[in-house]
């Protein structure tokens, strides 16, 4: 419901309506957005409040990664946590920080690791450098 009043799922409905994707209800209060057309952001699937949106289905996805959607349903609570959209650029500069220090936009990125790097369908990369 947080993430209807604070409007990043009404964001992300339009984003999936402007990216062609066909949406239905999912679990935990996801909305499901397959087919998506665009190729940014790469990734098999993103969140944008509570729509979970891909290029693909996620019949095939589930299959392949059955945790997926608890993943997704984290970065969901993460939105409502930033009350909303600021998610996006705090998100932003959590994955540049991840690609300065790894050379992958997940492994060192909060939101990612918070989310389960694993669950996401990422392999944590070491640090390309050490402190001290």
């Amino acid at each position: 419901m947080s993430n209807w009043v604070n409007l990043s799922t009404p964001l992300g409905l339009l984003v999936a309506r402007i990216g062609g994707a066909g949406v239905r209800v999912g679990p935990e209060g996801l909305v499901l957005a397959e087919g998506y057309r665009f190729g940014f952001p790469v990734a098999g699937a993103f969140t944008v409040g509570n729509v979970v949106i891909t290029a693909g289905d996620f019949d095939s996805l589930l299959r392949a990664n059955p945790e997926l959607l608890e993943h997704e349903s984290r970065h969901a609570w993460q939105y409502a946590a930033c009350l909303g959209v600021p998610f996006l650029p705090l998100y932003a500069v959590a994955a540049a920080w991840s690609f300065a220090t790894t050379g992958d936009w997940a492994s060192d990125n909060p939101f990612e690791r918070a989310a389960g790097l694993l669950s996401g369908g990422y392999e944590k990369q070491p640090r390309r450098f050490r402190r001290g």
